[in-house]
């Protein structure tokens, strides 16, 4: 795959691209995930798996079952924010990000992000 200068292909941007949601998570939900993942599924579909997403406020509320409200305030706050994962992805990977689909689970604790990317070039 013919990438442009200074951008990331291959295992360094799936781990460029772990690290980077990462600390976006740390940054924007007060504590990093337990783990990241990231993964090319074709030539236009990225993948980044975390694990161990919630804080302590979110287990509190999943636990006094109500993680409704916790699913509904994590799907706002990321429909509010991905243009700064957009931009994290762009920016690695040196692509147009034609579409982002975020989504996260409860037991296990999980989020997935996904990011259609445009064709190279």
């Amino acid at each position: 795959m013919v990438v442009p200068d200074g951008c990331l292909d291959g295992d360094e941007l799936l781990d460029a691209v772990s690290r980077s949601m990462s600390v976006l998570h740390e940054r924007y939900y007060g504590r990093a995930p337990a783990n990241a993942k990231s993964r090319m599924m074709g030539e236009d579909l990225l993948a980044c798996v975390l694990g161990g997403v919630y804080n302590d406020v979110e287990k509190t509320m999943i636990e006094l079952q109500r993680s409704a409200i916790v699913q509904e305030t994590r799907s706002a706050f990321q429909t509010a924010m991905q243009h700064k994962f957009i931009a994290e992805v762009e920016r690695l990977s040196g692509r147009r990000v034609l579409a982002f689909i975020s989504n996260h689970h409860v037991g296990p604790d999980l989020e997935i992000e996904l990011f259609v990317l445009a064709t190279p070039g």
